[in-house]
């Protein structure tokens, strides 16, 4: 029996970023790992996890059916050259794909959905396109992960997948060794919001703000940031000019995108993800773990990372006069509160999200596919 797993993402930066401890722990289990995915700025790092990387032309917002049939036809041809073990697939192109390639030719897949994005937020044609893909390319798959019970049950209950095979794993999980709490010193004593993710609409960030507008207002002395990457491939993606429009009013301080997200959530006092439905938020994870305490939506997949008034906040999503609520809630608590909070999110991190939950899943289901 090959001993190769084949790992498909629709960014080299998502596998370097989300499931490098994975991969390893592959490794270390005696796995030969192949990963294919889009080469970026991050392909480059993907061999020093140890594996085999196969760069793969993705089409990852488009709707071009060549494109999608080359795609198939990629994944087929790499599929046939390495003849793996298993295919693990994540993200709506590899998952849809990746598994129609595989099953034509006998490989089994465990298939991970990561939420369900803008298509499942407002439902029109492409969520009908998209349920018939994911019902043909799920039916043979050997176990379906899902990172909140939300996307499961919408799942199940639509006919995409059946309740047998479909498993709920706390996201791509948190490292919690590396995103630990650390005593930090004020330095001027400024109040810090913070926004970590990808600039899109649908992370709430007109929301995020609208409330900054109403807050400042009564507290000039609070600082609303925003760390993410601008110029996203998405219908959804915030543009340059609306970000500097808002630095011109002195609402939001941008800090552009970076590899490491631990200095600024060091120096935030709470941090804020508005999602309008997510997988399980990987920035709220990282915070949580940091005691930090955390403000989210009650959404799908957002409402699992935090629980209300006692590790965070849940506001309304797409209510920016809630969210400012809740933010200024956050921001009159007397410290020790917000210090515990944080300590119950952090808590809650371990007992929950950690990595280790998630790798184990992986190594059980490919144990128990290799006794079959």
């Amino acid at each position: 029996m090959t001993r190769s797993i084949v790992i498909s993402i629709n960014t080299a930066w998502n596998i370097v970023n989300f499931r490098a401890s994975l991969i390893k722990a592959l490794i270390e289990h005696g796995y030969d790992v192949v990963v294919m995915a889009p080469p970026d700025d991050y392909a480059d790092r993907i061999p020093l996890l140890g594996c085999r990387y196969i760069p793969i032309a993705m089409d990852n917002g488009g709707t071009n059916p060549l494109r999608d049939f080359k795609l198939l036809f990629d994944f087929y041809r790499i599929f046939s050259e390495v003849r793996p073990f298993c295919f693990l697939g994540y993200t709506v192109k590899p998952n849809v794909y990746g598994s129609f390639a595989a099953r034509s030719l006998g490989i089994p897949t465990i298939n991970n959905v990561a939420g369900l994005g803008t298509a499942f937020i407002k439902e029109s044609w492409i969520t009908q396109v998209a349920k018939v893909l994911y019902r043909m390319a799920f039916s043979g798959a050997y176990k379906v992960f899902f990172q909140n019970n939300d996307d499961l049950e919408y799942f199940v209950g639509s006919r995409l997948v059946k309740r047998g095979i479909a498993f709920r794993i706390p996201g791509s999980g948190i490292d919690t060794s590396r995103f630990a709490s650390k005593d930090m010193d004020k330095e001027d004593g400024r109040f810090r919001f913070i926004l970590i993710g990808r600039l899109l609409w649908d992370k709430g960030i007109r929301e995020y703000v609208e409330a900054a507008r109403l807050i400042k207002e009564r507290n000039p002395n609070v600082e609303f940031q925003l760390l993410g990457f601008l110029g996203v491939d998405n219908r959804t993606a915030v543009s340059r000019s609306e970000v500097e429009r808002w630095e011109a009013e002195g609402l939001i301080a941008y800090l552009g995108s970076t590899d490491n997200v631990i200095p600024f959530i060091e120096r935030a006092d709470c941090v804020v993800l508005p999602s309008y439905r997510e997988g399980a938020p990987r920035a709220l994870l990282e915070a949580a773990s940091m005691a930090k305490p955390i403000i989210t939506t009650d959404a799908v997949g957002c409402r699992d990372v935090v629980d209300d008034g006692i590790s965070g906040f849940m506001a309304k999503a797409g209510d920016a006069s809630d969210l400012a609520e809740k933010m200024e809630k956050m921001l009159l608590l007397p410290g020790d509160q917000r210090v515990s909070m944080g300590r119950n999110g952090r808590n809650k991190m371990v007992r929950e999200f950690d990595e280790s939950i998630v790798i184990n899943n992986y190594l059980t289901a490919l144990d128990a596919l290799a006794q079959r």
